[in-house]
């Protein structure tokens, strides 16, 4: 028994990453990503039960108790947080991934220094850089958190030689892991690097403004990933070597995703400054950079043109998960349906806060898949659409990121509303969106403006709807 038992856990270890890849398979589709992530899951208990019984663990009652412990607070954290809030809880989720994966690395070097026991150059350098990427990943994903909870401001923050003082540490940073690469048992300078890590991490996400938290997100989420594959290497654990490859590959190809999605390079994201949390803005009809003339009506006018429309492209954005107008948004659409009017949703990549943040929230309120559409499907149906009601979104519709060579967002794939026989915004004023530049959408002859908050506009909507 005890000689299969080692054969028998790297066995579960094979089946564990299947189970993973799968799983990752079926998060790619928002019918199938609940039982991707069942899957998922099942792979990590599988993984987590084969560790447990591994001979060279020594303490199980340690190790129990801080499963206990975490899962009672993953669990009333999961239950307790808002949809809207989801991005917050992802961010926390990764530094604490990128803490763990650094301990790790941490834990080791103090043991090893304490047996007198040789460190091995493989285990070393694992070591360091299992230090630098988890710690980087800890306090970026908590900075971003405190961005995105509004704990401290989002805008962009810089200051002068901003890189040559981040080109310093990762010197400092690089000459104290040759140092111990040579002296492995030296803890001063092995402290020294730690904190390094933890303050690169700092000065990896204050330049980012909040327009880009999407794609931070999805890179920290990589590097918890890389961190947790460098833990591996340390520990000689091959689950956590194949989980956090898997982690790794998958949040880089997101990321590339996303910064498409904006029609930006990753560096411009990282060093550019870009994007602010929150921008200035008048009301209704103030505040704007372009003198014209902004169409209003209220809700009764808006529901005739959707109750007499044969088709409607609903265009959510942050605004509405802001509100939590989803099941407001649901109830209008199946309302509008009843009246044989034809229903779709248009979803951008970075609509919300962090990647399929509004299929999340649709899903919630049991928006039928089959009715979200991406970018590339719905932008050649928006000509046929009687209207295109666009609730809480703001840079995503923008015409100048197609039409303005001198618009910072120029370029950026946008989802087409305004080329719809008519467009209806539900906002609640005319400030400008994350890039911090004014919407030509709402100044088009063919679009009207419905300022409020998303979930009131909407509420009045279904209740002039049901009127018709």
């Amino acid at each position: 028994m005890s000689d299969f038992l080692p054969t028998g856990i790297q066995l579960v270890y094979l089946v564990a990453a299947s189970l993973f890849i799968l799983g990752l398979k079926k998060l790619g589709s928002p019918a199938t990503a609940r039982n991707g992530n069942v899957i998922a899951a099942v792979g990590m208990l599988l993984a987590i039960v084969a560790t447990l019984l591994d001979r060279h663990v020594l303490n199980y009652e340690m190790i129990l108790l801080g499963l206990a412990i975490g899962s009672v607070i993953g669990a009333i954290v999961a239950y307790k947080v808002q949809m809207t809030e989801m991005p917050q809880m992802v961010g926390l989720l990764n530094g604490l991934g990128g803490a763990a994966s650094a301990l790790v690395a941490v834990a080791e070097f103090w043991r090893l220094l304490q047996h007198g026991e040789a460190i091995p150059l493989d285990v070393n350098i694992s070591m360091l850089a299992d230090v630098l990427i988890g710690g980087v990943t800890f306090t970026g994903s908590f900075l971003a958190f405190a961005k995105l909870q509004g704990l401290i401001s989002g805008s962009p923050i810089t200051f002068p030689l901003q890189q040559p003082f981040n080109l310093l540490l990762l010197g400092a940073y690089i000459a104290g892991s040759a140092y111990l690469i040579v002296s492995p048992y030296n803890l001063p300078v092995f402290l020294a690097v730690v904190a390094v890590s933890l303050v690169l991490g700092v000065m990896f996400v204050i330049p980012i403004g909040g327009g880009d938290m999407p794609v931070v997100i999805s890179l920290l989420n990589s590097l918890s990933g890389i961190a947790a594959a460098a833990a591996g290497f340390v520990v000689m654990n091959n689950m956590l070597i194949i989980a956090g490859a898997l982690v790794g590959a998958s949040g880089l190809i997101l990321t590339e995703i996303m910064c498409k999605a904006m029609n930006r390079s990753l560096f411009s994201v990282l060093f550019s400054a870009f994007g602010s949390a929150s921008a200035s803005g008048g009301g209704a009809g103030g505040g704007s950079a372009i003198d014209q003339t902004v169409r209003s009506i209220d809700p009764e006018e808006g529901a005739m043109m959707l109750g007499y429309a044969r088709s409607v492209v609903i265009v959510p954005g942050y605004g509405m998960a802001v509100a939590q107008a989803q099941h407001s948004v649901r109830e209008l659409a199946d309302q509008l349906e009843r009246m044989g009017v034809d229903v779709k949703y248009a979803i951008h990549p970075v609509a919300g806060r962090m990647p399929g943040h509004m299929n999340v929230l649709l899903a919630e309120a049991n928006v039928p898949y089959t009715q979200l559409h991406d970018m590339e499907d719905i932008n050649p149906q928006f000509e046929q659409a009687d209207v295109a009601l666009v609730i809480g979104a703001n840079d995503v519709v923008n015409p100048a990121a197609r039409s303005d060579a001198n618009s910072p967002i120029y370029g950026m794939p946008i989802l087409e509303v305004d080329r719809a026989k008519q467009t209806i915004v539900i906002k609640r004023g005319m400030s400008t969106g994350f890039a911090g530049v004014d919407n030509e959408l709402f100044y088009k002859d063919k679009t009207t403006m419905l300022f409020g908050s998303a979930k009131d506009m909407v509420a009045k909507l279904v209740s002039e709807v049901k009127q018709l």
